[in-house]
């Protein structure tokens, strides 16, 4: 069931392509509470640009159960002021299918695409490193570690479905864009918003390569993700199977180790049970697996770091015996702590910044800078 609200904008937060946040005051508070001054989000390609005084219908779903990354409200319409209708032009594919929201794109992928035949004859990825991410946060610390090594290599963006489906939500590839750190994004399956559209990851990952002319192509689900601490119950459990894509178009899989050296969670202390169940059960062997050397970190950077990374040095060991079907892989992080600092955007994950967490930023900088040696 979907919780439903009406009110009025009372203030414009912030705005960027795609994407306005705003305040809103409710005319009924949030169920359960006194609230009724809240945060909502529109995403103005779907239902236009919100305006001081607009009336806005909002679904505050998330709020009512008081989410982390989704704790929002989301505008459905203006009702007093709906947007003109879109241009007549080519596109069919429904992206969010059969939902009240559904929206309907050009893919690059589709028969009436310019790049329709350049995909319809494309089938491999040309030895293109693919590095797969089960966290939207591993993003720009993959690029830190790319960038260590060639800051003129072109990243592909590809945005799975797993979690947030409007590419427009994410600050970090917005700001990566702006500061010409990312070549461009590519949303996939009910996933909207990027530069490009694809119908799948295979077509996004063909895309990147052979449309956007990407030396390197990250995955990795949109902002928020979904874990019930079930074995199986988690949305980054098709990890596995975007390793399995790359490697089938001829591609280099690279999977990056979920990892925390502050997470009170036991299942994700270490690496997390994430990684592990993808790597383990579902991508087939001979995924390389960059793994952070920890030990090449200078004691001028450790004396940034609270805790201490090496903490989780025992049980990594323990956990990497787990992954022997695999390549892994030894990382010098040498320069990489630096390069992390210099990102242009927010360096956070699970709401933990940079030095309180630096197991799981350093591990996705290692991936980036073992991809970029590849090339």
């Amino acid at each position: 069931m979907i919780h439903w609200r009406r009110g009025i904008v009372s203030a414009i937060r912030s705005t960027r392509p795609g994407y306005t946040e705003v305040e809103v005051e409710l005319e009924e508070a949030l169920p359960g509470s006194e609230v009724t001054a809240i945060r909502a989000i529109a995403y103005t390609d779907a239902i236009g640009h919100p305006r001081l005084d607009d009336t806005v219908i909002v679904n505050v779903s998330a709020l009512a159960k008081r989410l982390g990354t989704g704790g929002f409200g989301l505008i459905v319409a203006l009702p007093d002021a709906l947007p003109s209708d879109p241009p007549n032009g080519p596109g069919h594919l429904v992206k969010d299918r059969y939902s009240p929201l559904q929206t309907m794109v050009l893919g690059v992928d589709d028969q009436e695409s310019d790049h329709h035949a350049v995909l319809a004859e494309a089938e491999r990825l040309e030895s293109m490193p693919v590095i797969v991410a089960d966290l939207h946060s591993a993003l720009p610390a993959v690029i830190s570690g790319i960038r260590t090594v060639d800051p003129s290599l072109r990243i592909a963006y590809v945005l799975s479905d797993g979690a947030a489906l409007p590419a427009p939500f994410s600050k970090a590839v917005a700001g990566l864009k702006d500061a010409g750190w990312l070549t461009g994004s590519i949303s996939t399956g009910q996933a909207w918003g990027g530069d490009l559209e694809a119908v799948t990851i295979h077509t996004g990952l063909l895309a990147a390569r052979h449309v956007m002319e990407a030396d390197i192509a990250v995955v990795a689900q949109g902002p928020g993700n979904l874990g019930t601490g079930t074995k199986y119950g988690f949305s980054g459990l098709v990890t596995g199977d975007h390793l399995n894509a790359a490697a089938l178009l001829d591609g280099i899989p690279l999977g990056v180790l979920r990892m925390s050296n502050a997470d009170a969670r036991g299942r994700h202390f270490g690496i997390s049970h994430h990684t592990l169940t993808a790597l383990t059960e579902i991508a087939r062997p001979g995924v390389q697996v960059p793994v952070p050397d920890f030990s090449t970190l200078t004691e001028e950077e450790l004396e940034e770091m609270e805790p201490d990374p090496r903490v989780v040095d025992g049980i990594v060991s323990e956990q990497l015996s787990r992954l022997s079907m695999h390549a892994l892989l030894d990382v010098d992080l040498t320069g990489l702590w630096a390069g992390l600092g210099a990102s242009p955007v927010g360096l956070s994950t699970m709401g933990r910044r940079l030095p309180a967490d630096a197991a799981s930023f350093l591990a996705a900088a290692a991936a980036g800078r073992c991809a970029a040696e590849l090339i």
